[in-house]
């Protein structure tokens, strides 16, 4: 009996590895956005995997992995089209969290996490737009990576709003995030500076986790950040987002609305008002944001929280706007500059998860991770 809130198929594995690598027997959580061959993408909404045909090859990812030996044991649940955060998915419920029962498992990667840290998959291949890799596993004391920007193709993924969508996955230590890396990134060729800090991101996160993150802060040097428009970069990368994820989907969703849970659905009906003259608008700041950020940052890289809290109770939808929000703050800084960013478990005073994130230059992604192993 499959846990239904956590999977959408199984198998034992459902897919054999096609070669004997690096990853011969790990097994492989997919995201229910990948295309595997012989399965259908269901996209975290039941019409529209009532409409979908089967795939008739694997996407590049799971093609990789495969190769370098990994089997994948099953196709797992995931936020509505990725547009969410929460993992408190309306029809097929929220995949546990065994690290904090009766709290969010954290989205969009949500069943991909759950099966990492319920112990049923030992990599969970994933997506991050806007968070959802690196907040699954804050949330759920996972190591998670969302890799730069085109350094992973996404040959065979369902898109959400392609000017951020990325590739990224999580495991339960840093040796195995490394060792996925080795099979779906570019050879290294980017190395990373000094990490620094920024107090007022540390101050956007409630005061147990600032308080987590504080002995890896401490000592590091202090570095301006233009805080005061960061909530208007939130929301210029919102608004192409939202225009981006209406391009994607706009077409099928426009008479089905209704089939969509109510956050997501109340997402999707902005998206459907943004004006090409507002998305082109956003780019350009977005453009403009990037080039700052990746400027200023350089070759360092920003020490600050992966969510703005531990994960929330189940059951408090005022509180998950909230706690979205505030969250993104930290997240869109990735987002935005087109980063990678490596998400290292903590544990607060109260036994809770949280994380640290680690944001590097573009291109950095296994000096990241490995930095990353040596400060946990």
């Amino acid at each position: 009996m499959i846990d239904e809130r956590i999977w959408r198929v199984v198998g034992d594995p459902l897919v054999r590895p096609t070669g004997s690598g690096e990853l011969a027997g790990e097994t492989v959580a997919v995201k229910d956005l990948y295309a595997v061959a012989g399965q259908r993408i269901g996209g975290g909404n039941p019409a529209w995997l009532d409409h979908a045909v089967r795939e008739l090859a694997h996407a590049w990812a799971v093609e990789r992995l495969l190769a370098d030996g990994a089997a994948v044991h099953g196709i797992a649940q995931t936020d509505e089209f990725a547009y969410s955060l929460a993992g408190t998915n309306a029809h097929h419920g929220t995949p546990p969290n065994p690290r904090a029962p009766h709290r969010i498992s954290g989205g969009s990667s949500s069943g991909s996490a759950s099966a990492v840290s319920m112990g049923e998959a030992s990599i969970g291949l994933g997506t991050d737009t806007g968070g959802s890799i690196r907040v699954p596993a804050s949330y759920q004391g996972l190591w998670g990576i969302r890799t730069t920007h085109g350094a992973v193709p996404v040959d065979g993924l369902l898109p959400l709003a392609p000017s951020f969508d990325t590739i990224g996955w999580l495991t339960r230590g840093p040796e195995l995030l490394a060792e996925v890396g080795r099979s779906l990134l570019p050879p290294a060729d980017v190395t990373t500076g000094e990490v620094v800090v920024v107090d007022g991101l540390l101050g956007l996160a409630a005061p147990d986790v600032a308080a987590t993150i504080g002995p890896l802060a401490a000592g590091r040097p202090r570095i301006s950040w233009p805080m005061t428009e960061l909530p208007a970069m939130l929301a210029t990368m919102q608004t192409l987002q939202a225009y981006e994820a209406w391009q994607s989907h706009g077409a099928w969703l426009a008479t089905r609305l209704d089939t969509l849970g109510a956050d997501v659905r109340q997402r999707f009906e902005r998206a459907s008002t943004i004006t090409a003259q507002q998305a082109d608008a956003a780019r350009v700041e977005v453009e403009r944001h990037r080039s700052g950020m990746r400027r200023h940052l350089g070759e360092r890289v920003l020490l600050l929280p992966s969510a703005s809290s531990v994960a929330p109770p189940v059951g408090k939808p005022r509180v998950l706007d909230a706690v979205r929000q505030a969250t993104m703050q930290l997240t869109c800084i990735a987002g935005i500059g087109g980063l990678p960013a490596v998400s290292v478990p903590l544990t607060t005073e109260d036994g809770l998860p949280a994380g640290a994130c680690l944001v590097g230059p573009a291109g950095s992604d296994h000096a990241l991770i490995a930095l990353a192993a040596s400060l946990a």
